[in-house]
């Protein structure tokens, strides 16, 4: 059910980050930007997008190192299509990031987040599985949206 994404698969990508309804118009276009630079292999072979395809496309996730670090990666997108959230499906996708990457003997795990009210449900997400609010930089996006950071070591998923 979980796989690489594949170049057929970006209409469905993107209609998973539209129907999440958090992101820009703006953004979504850099989301398509990046995702075709995917594709085109101009990212490296170090960046993973995976789905959750369970017969229809019904998540998604983006994660890659952390440049100039040890081990250390980012998780740059997770999005369940609204008609699929509450299954566990982002949970799944998350666990398979953070195992593949501890089988690799990677460090940290890293995820950035919106602190606008409507990302709650986000930052929720990430503290019930485990992730600790290690950074907050306030207003980074525009004036009254601060990025939050958090923050998972993968070593301690070994045990």
């Amino acid at each position: 059910m979980i796989r690489p994404a594949t170049p057929n698969d970006k209409e469905a990508l993107m209609a998973i980050a539209e129907a999440i309804g958090l992101f820009t118009p703006q953004e979504l276009k850099e989301l398509g930007t990046m995702l075709a630079e995917y594709f085109d292999g101009n990212l490296g072979s170090e960046h993973f997008w995976i789905t959750y395809d369970d017969g229809k496309l019904e998540g998604v996730a983006y994660y890659a190192p952390e440049p100039y670090a040890n081990g250390t990666w980012n998780l740059y997108f997770i999005a369940v299509h609204p008609n699929s959230q509450g299954e566990g499906i982002g949970t799944k996708l998350l666990r398979y990031v953070e195992q593949t990457l501890t089988v690799r003997g990677e460090r940290l795990l890293l995820a950035e987040t919106s602190g606008l009210p409507n990302f709650e449900s986000t930052r929720a997400f990430y503290r019930k599985r485990g992730y600790d609010e290690e950074a907050r930089i306030r207003e980074f996006y525009r004036a009254g949206d601060d990025k939050i950071i958090f923050r998972k070591a993968l070593a301690a998923l070994k045990q």
